[in-house]
């Protein structure tokens, strides 16, 4: 019984988990129950040929030839995808704005670590997806992922990390793995963001022509080539470059869906605003205008062919849907021809369909001066136009104005700046989870001598300041604009790594055994790594208060209730379970002996009339 309180797993989610998960909900009789040899352990694995037979004739050995996109350390990039991570993200209350309310979030470190760690608090929880990774033109850096985990030193030397151990590099085409290593780059990224979005969720991805047809096959392979939607071109520059065959004026943006036919199906939500020009009529029902009902392209298009109110000709309805417009009193004869009335309040109900984006809202140049003028400097190198953000959320998210936004290559911060310009114009209540490699400011650069040493140092300072022009804009109509956002940055497990056996260590070491959290680790930094762990939100509400000189907090009014002062009391426990909460959260220290963990196990079952499977899935130990 002195276990009966499990530890919480404090790793990411293991991704090949995931996949067998996802694969036991649509063949459970492909597995098995199989007893390891060594430990004697029962667990479940899959039966290959039981799997074979399910398939059928759609079964191949990757014997002969097929169609495939590969490149040197693909299978690598996978397994990294899959592999959990023991890394933590630390709440930075004091870079943060409006900490207690705000439902943003801001994410300084390596976006593959960050992305594993947000799969248990928000898998299946994004609306939309936009990136604006490096383009890999020889210029660019890349995050370098060394799968084959070489020397830290030799990987410091060779300038592939910074001081703080943080992997990128310039990824210059004399490299012979130029492409391979960019693929690998973003082939693993994007295998763990999938799991992010919901299934009606979507993804845009800036890319130049570097490497425009390399995404797009690995988009294929991450999210299946029937959930591509469009290779958006559109235009970002209006400067003629000499020195090319075909000036290159364009970027493009891979656009793809998790499920197309999630998507499909709200095909008449998504669009542009509409144009509400012309509606120069007008009756009891309101303003509206005529609309064409013929059927252009005649039998070629399989329009019917009939006469209607003395009118012959190929027409886009039916005689039926004529005659209900009839019968509504929506037709109009005009000079040998019909018409409907097409409503404005209609219109307003509509969405315009997307074409071409080939106008000069996005230029790089105009979004280049906008942001100096913002910042006082010339902070940022090419960021992307907010118009062009804007275009992109207005599509996708005019009727799920509190969808989530989720950008782990943010730069600049344009996505979180489009968010809070776009929620002040309709009203919404959209939110944003930006995620930034802590990359350093050339030593020679105007946002050095500014005072920026990152680039998650611009970002943050551009989102304060443009929150603040947004509000004083308009006033009115942005009183509870949320401009706040939490910082969190990432770094290395909370815990002490006890791998040895206690005559291995000094004697002032050994309290390592009992005391397993690093020194410098506050209650915060565990509550919201916990919180991870336990698949809780970052964004929730805290409260805390004392009690018997114990402190208690409260995620969400009782989504989870933790304490980890030492020497806890019944008076503690009973404040805990007077929340009633879903989850509850102590540290080893908080008992003196192991019977106290059976008798809060027994007072939990009380006071919340839980079973004992309620209480060993709700009660957690770190």
């Amino acid at each position: 019984m002195t276990d009966i309180l499990k530890h919480l797993d404090l790793n990411s989610a293991d991704g090949t988990q995931l996949n067998l998960d996802a694969l036991y909900q649509i063949a459970p009789s492909a597995f098995t129950e199989v007893r390891d040899d060594k430990t004697g352990e029962i667990s479940r694995k899959v039966n290959f040929e039981v799997l074979r037979r399910l398939l059928g004739d759609y079964v191949t050995d990757g014997d002969g030839e097929m169609y495939q996109f590969t490149w040197v350390g693909k299978n690598a990039a996978r397994a990294e995808a899959a592999k959990p991570t023991d890394k933590t993200l630390r709440p930075v209350v004091e870079d943060s704005v409006d900490w207690d309310n705000t439902k943003n979030i801001y994410i300084e470190g390596d976006n593959l670590e960050v992305l594993k760690l947000l799969q248990r608090s928000y898998m299946g929880k994004v609306k939309m997806i936009y990136i604006d990774p490096p383009y890999n033109t020889g210029n660019d850096f890349v995050y370098h992922d060394d799968f084959a985990l070489t020397a830290a030193e030799e990987d410091f030397k060779a300038g592939n990390v910074d001081e703080l151990g943080y992997r990128f590099r310039k990824n210059s085409d004399t490299n012979g793995k130029f492409h391979s290593d960019w693929c690998s780059m973003i082939y693993s990224r994007l295998l763990v963001a999938r799991s992010l979005l919901t299934e009606d969720g979507v993804i845009f991805i800036s890319i130049g022509d570097d490497e425009n047809a390399n995404l797009i096959k690995i988009c294929d392979e991450v999210f299946g080539e029937h959930n591509f939607i469009a290779d958006i071109c559109h235009k970002h520059r209006a400067s003629v470059s000499n020195d090319r065959i075909i000036s290159e004026n364009h970027n493009h943006i891979a656009f793809y869906a998790k499920e197309i036919n999630e998507v499909f199906a709200q095909q008449k939500n998504i669009g542009e605003d509409p144009v509400l020009d012309g509606f120069d009529r007008e009756d009891d029902k309101g303003k509206y205008k005529l609309a064409p009902v013929d059927g252009p392209g005649g039998a070629k298009k399989g329009n019917p062919f009939y006469e209607f109110m003395g009118v012959e000709g190929y027409w886009r309805y039916s005689k039926e849907t004529m005659q209900k417009l009839y019968d509504n009193g929506l037709l109009i004869v005009t000079e040998n021809n019909l018409q409907k009335k097409y409503y404005e309040e209609q219109a307003r109900q509509s969405r315009k369909k997307v074409t071409t984006w080939w106008d000069t809202d996005f230029l790089t140049s105009s979004a280049t001066s906008y942001l100096q003028k913002l910042m006082g400097c010339k902070a940022f190198d090419n960021p992307k136009s907010i118009n062009l953000l804007i275009r992109m959320l207005k599509m996708m998210t005019h009727f799920d104005k509190d969808a989530l936004i989720l950008d782990f290559f943010s730069g600049s911060a344009t996505t979180a700046h489009a968010v809070m310009q776009l929620n002040a114009e309709d009203g919404g209540n959209r939110r944003y989870i930006c995620v930034q490699l802590p990359e350093e400011t050339p030593e020679d650069s105007e946002a050095r001598k500014a005072g920026y040493a990152t680039i998650p140092e611009i970002a943050k300072e551009r989102i304060r300041r443009s929150g603040a022009k947004i509000k004083a804009d308009s006033p009115l109509t942005t009183q509870n604009l949320d401009t706040g956002f939490r910082v969190y940055r990432l770094d290395e497990s909370n815990y002490e790594k006890v791998s040895l056996s206690p005559k291995e260590y000094k004697q002032d070491q050994l309290d390592l055994f009992a005391y397993n959290i690093k020194r410098d680790r506050t209650d915060l930094d565990l509550l919201y790594g916990s919180m991870l762990a336990w698949g809780v939100r970052l964004d929730l509400p805290l409260q805390a208060e004392t009690m018997d000189g114990c402190t208690i907090y409260t995620v969400n009014e009782g989504d989870l209730v933790a304490c980890f002062s030492e020497g806890i009391t019944d008076k503690v426990v009973t404040a805990m379970a007077d929340k009633s909460p879903l989850r509850v959260l102590f540290r080893d220290a908080c008992f003196k002996e192991d019977a106290q963990k059976i008798n809060i196990y027994e007072q939990f079952k009380q006071f919340l009339d839980w079973s004992d499977n309620d209480a060993f899935n709700n009660i957690r130990v770190i």
